[in-house]
């Protein structure tokens, strides 16, 4: 029984001094630099047109309309424009061709953002002017058929699916 006690006891102290030989594996924190949300710096003109369209907020929508009595999308952008002397076509699908492509990931204030709103179709019949823009955020000014002038945000699930593209004129 003594022996059988001995054997027991050296193969505890024996597995006991196996666990406490393991090494203990640590890891070093590094810090991971995340690009801050930079809002880039918006030009004098870009800022008068915007200025121009947040001037008709609140303005109802008008098929065709291009003053305070009422305005569509185009006619808010092409009059917003054409108070600064820019000459922009009447028409949205119009609109969509003019300017340089910009990728939507680097959109700025007082680019344009084409939709298409008719269900099925990829067609631009939409236009909206941008307000503000960071990464990972759009806002844009637009004559919405329910709302009037009205400031809305690209992220929203309605115009995010609707987005086209986005075209810098400025």
């Amino acid at each position: 029984m003594m022996q059988k006690l001995v054997s027991i006891s050296l193969l505890l102290l024996l597995l006991m001094s196996c666990g406490s030989s393991k090494s203990k594996v640590t890891t070093k924190k590094t810090r991971v630099k995340t690009e801050k949300a930079k809002k880039r710096p918006v030009s004098p003109l870009a800022k008068k047109v915007i200025n121009n369209a947040e001037a008709y907020k609140g303005v109802r929508y008008k098929y065709g309309g291009t003053t305070r009595k009422g305005m569509d999308c185009s006619g808010l952008i092409h009059t917003a424009f054409k108070e600064e002397q820019i000459v922009l076509p009447r028409i949205s699908k119009d609109m969509a061709s003019h300017g340089d492509w910009v990728d939507v990931k680097k959109v700025q204030e007082g680019d344009l953002l084409f939709f298409a709103t008719k269900k099925g179709s990829r067609k631009v019949n939409h236009v909206g002017l941008v307000t503000s823009a960071r990464t990972g955020y759009v806002e844009f000014i637009h004559s919405s058929s329910s709302k009037g002038v009205i400031v809305s945000n690209l992220a929203e699930k309605y115009w995010y699916f609707a987005f086209v593209q986005a075209r810098r004129v400025l």
